[in-house]
């Protein structure tokens, strides 16, 4: 009788073949989740923590436009208005996703139009004067949980700022109406 010998098969693909398609996904998965999380992706966006919830009559914010907070039971609905917007009503709506762009009432008609032709049609956001306490910045852009005061509205960070923020992750509600609340938008 003869005895078989164990001999171990060697795989014909070398090891590094697998390693580098697990290096190039695990690059790519941590790009991809860096990218969505870090506000400070865009430069000036500060973090600001928040909390929510429904609530009756005004309310007082810490900072103007608020980022979030406790706000109406109704939401303001998203666009374009040229009047001041219930400060209340718009933290609603960036419960559901909205960015909010704000801007002094005395600013350049100039600087109101380049700011209409930026939020255009898009969906969840609200572009309106701030009238209730004087900006810190002629335009300050908020979303639930950030915000971003610029001088110009040509500054290439707003329009960075609704597509990073607009119906983002960072709400409690991303995805919820926009529509059918309250207010006429332009």
């Amino acid at each position: 009788m003869s005895k078989r010998r164990k001999t171990k098969r060697k795989s014909s693909v070398p090891t590094w073949y697998w390693l580098v398609p697990v290096l190039v996904v695990g690059a790519g998965l941590a790009y991809w989740v860096s990218s969505r999380t870090s506000a400070s992706r865009i430069e000036g966006v500060q973090t600001v923590r928040v909390s929510g919830g429904h609530r009756q009559g005004p309310v007082n914010y810490d900072q103007h436009p608020p980022a979030g907070g406790v706000h109406a039971g109704v939401w303001i609905n998203c666009g374009i208005y040229d009047t001041q917007v219930e400060t209340e009503k718009a933290v609603h709506s960036l419960e559901h996703g909205a960015a909010w762009i704000t801007y002094q009432p005395d600013l350049a008609t100039s600087e109101v139009e380049t700011l209409r032709t930026l939020v255009g049609n898009r969906r969840y956001v609200l572009l309106s004067p701030y009238m209730y306490v004087p900006l810190p910045k002629p335009i300050v852009a908020v979303a639930w949980g950030v915000r971003l005061e610029v001088d110009s509205a040509s500054d290439p960070r707003l329009a960075q700022f609704l597509q990073q923020y607009a119906n983002g992750r960072q709400a409690p509600e991303p995805g919820a109406a926009c529509t059918g609340g309250e207010g006429n938008p332009l």
